[in-house]
């Protein structure tokens, strides 16, 4: 069951759109990075503070049934709000597609890290440039499937 709770809308307007008409049309639309054709997947999470429901559309990163969600925020200097979240709230909603699933998501380190950044790079290429602009280790978390 997907998580439960008042929805918060993204400040940014256009992550608000892109949400709203991929969940309108169950992923058939706005399931591309604006013009790029790139796929990404919405992934839900709670707010640490508030404890509403969030969604951002992130670069679809997937690999025998888990998917990755990387804190790139463009190689800004600070993770974007998303990573305080699920560092205090792992349980995540993943819609890639018309139907959501439920996930649990942990933070990978080390040789998983990694292999789950490379398979990052190879999805989306920019997230290179944006370690390159940061002195922060981008974090990268997986989540896999909820059991039982």
């Amino acid at each position: 069951m997907p998580l439960e709770g008042e929805y918060e809308p993204s400040s940014q307007q256009w992550v608000r759109d892109q949400v709203e008409q991929y969940e309108k049309s169950r992923g058939r639309e706005a399931n591309t990075l604006r013009d790029t054709g790139l796929p990404i997947a919405i992934f839900w999470t709670r707010g640490v503070k508030s404890g509403k429901v969030r969604k951002n559309p992130l670069m679809r990163v997937a690999h025998a049934g888990r998917y990755a969600m990387v804190g790139s925020q463009g190689g800004a200097p600070t993770d974007p709000a998303w990573v305080a979240n699920l560092r205090a709230f792992p349980e995540v909603t993943v819609q890639d597609g018309p139907d959501p699933w439920d996930g649990v998501a942990r933070e990978v380190t080390g040789a998983e890290r990694d292999e789950w950044w490379e398979r990052s790079v190879t999805a989306y290429p920019s997230y290179a440039d944006y370690q390159k602009k940061t002195d922060r280790e981008i974090p990268v978390f997986v989540v896999e499937p909820k059991q039982g």
